[in-house]
């Protein structure tokens, strides 16, 4: 550990899935934070944080937010339709100016421009490189409550998917300890499991059994069409499940070796969030 107490870190994306954990995880090490967000009175994080008004795609709008910041948390993507930031240059800059000392920044799945300037920018990075959250099984807590039912495809593959609260941990690390410059850490939970192992494993949290549909590759495009999914995106699916590429099912031990605390499973998830899956 450092024994910088009350250096400043900047969280951006702080509302997000993992900004909140990095916030949460942070506060726990005892750290000042300043989160940035676009809409500050809606932000809803603790009190201790202090919480400020900016826009990545506005890099000017961080010079007040930058003030005697040491650890600067990124995101990759930002604006109305989550576009990859092109701004990196510039808030990089800004970064060396305010004096910040570590950079930490969320990999947006593949070569981003504002990754490339992270790399790029003259301070010690690190790049978190998670696998599927485990919170991306939130999207099956309507049909649950509605129906008892999850209805996916692909329903044999495999995910070693990890605890948002887990990257956050890694984050704060690397944000406030030595060691961990120019690393890129590919992020995952304890275990592989398929689509049944996850329904099987909240039906055991919320008490309840859970029915298994699976969808066929063309019922699964026209549900992702009617969400309004560009076919970018369904494109994306298809192959992601389809296809799940090695790193995504490979239980690596990275959360332990970095944080010194074993990955946390996703029945420990699941109990956290059952109220989420309960009529």
């Amino acid at each position: 550990m450092t024994n910088h107490d009350h250096d400043m870190t900047l969280v951006t994306g702080a509302t997000g899935t993992v900004g909140r954990q990095i916030v949460r995880e942070l506060l726990e090490r005892g750290r000042a934070v300043r989160a940035l967000t676009r809409d500050p009175a809606r932000a809803d994080l603790p009190d201790a944080v202090e919480v400020v008004r900016g826009d990545l795609t506005d890099p000017e709008s961080l010079r007040g937010a930058l003030d005697g910041v040491t650890g600067l948390h990124l995101i990759t993507f930002g604006g109305p339709y989550f576009a990859p930031l092109e701004t990196g240059p510039r808030i990089m800059e800004l970064a060396r100016e305010a004096g910040v000392r570590r950079v930490t920044v969320l990999n947006g799945g593949g070569s981003t421009p504002l990754e490339k300037a992270v790399r790029a920018g003259g301070l010690p990075w690190t790049v978190l490189m998670p696998v599927e959250f485990m919170a991306n099984a939130l999207e099956w807590a309507e049909g649950v409550r509605a129906g008892d039912e999850v209805r996916e495809p692909f329903t044999g593959r495999l995910s070693a998917m990890v605890h948002e609260g887990d990257i956050g941990a890694v984050a704060a690390v690397a944000l406030t300890e030595e060691g961990h410059a120019g690393q890129v850490y590919l992020i995952t939970g304890p275990e592989v499991l398929s689509v049944r192992d996850k329904v099987d494993t909240i039906a055991a949290a919320r008490g309840g059994e859970i029915r298994l549909v699976e969808l066929s590759e063309a019922e699964a495009v026209a549900r992702w069409r009617a969400e309004g999914q560009t076919q970018e995106t369904i494109d994306f699916l298809l192959d992601v499940y389809g296809n799940t590429p090695k790193e995504g099912r490979t239980v690596l031990d990275t959360v332990e070796k970095v944080t010194g605390r074993p990955a946390r499973t996703f029945a420990q998830w699941a109990r956290e969030h059952a109220p989420a899956f309960r009529a």
